[in-house]
């Protein structure tokens, strides 16, 4: 008892004493001070006083993929802020490589007794991934919000952005700039995302009169190194225009189309997907789907809050339309000699 009074007063920054009073509910701390402990508490992993655990019912898990792509830490950051605007206290749960993984990170939500949780790109957009964790969440009836094309097995709301409108303004931007030979590089077969993009896209290319062999579809992980070898595929099969599933796969098809010795845009142009940060900064600049993540956010939340204050909300997915961002990285198609 005394360690753990000592560990939570440092994490706070207030005295042993104080940490006692606020344990044993006793006057005289100020409200900002008796939840900063509680969350100290249960930062540390200690089990709250039974009186006291009913506060835990303010917590919401945000389960991330990954950090590294720029559009995860902004959608946290959209749902965080207005879960707090809410009452809600948010816990990020990050996985890595190796490291704790989504259904580890389930358990130990529920554990902690959470409200709700939000997740952004799991493994609910995976036709052939591990399921199972998410049936635990549906046997306790926790409120649950998926972000971006689940499975429709699972019966959660879910907030999208629309992948058939980002890519057929993709597809009509290249064609527009007179591009024949289109290219795409996606996530896994089984990824529900990726396979709405391919779907859409040859929608889209057989409107406008052109063809979308599955030479020119390649998979890769959604990472710059995945989008450089996909990209080096693709250009042998003589693609002008390619259409990626992320930015981060994106900037690997520029630095792919560099190597091997063609410039962006003037012969090959490249659309990334999410408009994360720093897309501006890039060289040049890349033309992106943006995905209106602060409408999504926010739309989550409310869900959310709705289905954790006991209404019924919508377990139908809710579509937001994205926006064509035209920047350096496209351009008129150059004929070949």
């Amino acid at each position: 008892m005394t360690r753990r009074l000592a560990q939570v007063a440092q994490k706070v920054g207030v005295s042993e004493a104080t940490v006692s009073r606020v344990l044993n509910e006793k006057p005289g701390v100020s409200e900002a001070t008796r939840a900063a402990v509680l969350t100290a508490l249960d930062v540390l992993g200690y089990e709250r006083p039974t009186q006291l655990r009913g506060e835990r019912a303010r917590l919401v898990g945000l389960v991330l993929p990954e950090l590294q792509n720029p559009i995860f830490p902004a959608f946290a950051e959209v749902v965080g802020g207005a879960l707090a605007g809410q009452g809600f206290t948010p816990v990020l749960c990050t996985q890595t490589a190796g490291g704790v993984s989504e259904a580890d990170y389930v358990g130990l939500l529920l554990e902690q007794h959470v409200a709700g949780v939000v997740f952004f790109g799991g493994l609910y957009a995976q036709q052939d991934a591990p399921h199972e964790h998410y049936d635990r969440l549906a046997e306790r009836g926790l409120p649950t919000v998926l972000l971006n094309a689940a499975i429709d097995e699972l019966d959660f709301a879910r907030v999208s952005c629309d992948d058939a409108v980002a890519v057929e303004q993709a597809v009509g931007h290249l064609h527009q700039l007179g591009h024949r030979r289109i290219g795409m590089v996606l996530g896994p077969a089984d990824h529900m995302p990726s396979r709405r993009k391919l779907d859409a896209a040859r929608t889209a290319a057989a409107k406008a009169g052109l063809d979308l062999p599955d030479t020119c579809v390649e998979r890769a992980l959604f990472s710059l190194e995945g989008g450089q070898a996909a990209t080096t595929r693709l250009l042998r099969q003589g693609v002008t225009g390619i259409i990626c599933a992320s930015d981060p796969l994106a900037l690997g098809a520029v630095r792919a189309v560099r190597r091997a010795g063609l410039s962006v845009p003037a012969d090959v142009s490249v659309i990334g997907y999410d408009d994360s940060a720093f897309m501006t900064c890039t060289d040049p600049p890349l033309t992106t789907v943006r995905q209106p993540i602060e409408a999504m956010g926010r739309a989550a939340v409310e869900l959310l809050a709705g289905e954790i204050a006991g209404n019924r909300v919508t377990h139908g997915e809710l579509l937001f339309e994205p926006e064509l961002v035209v920047r350096g990285s496209t351009g008129p198609v150059r004929p070949r000699d």
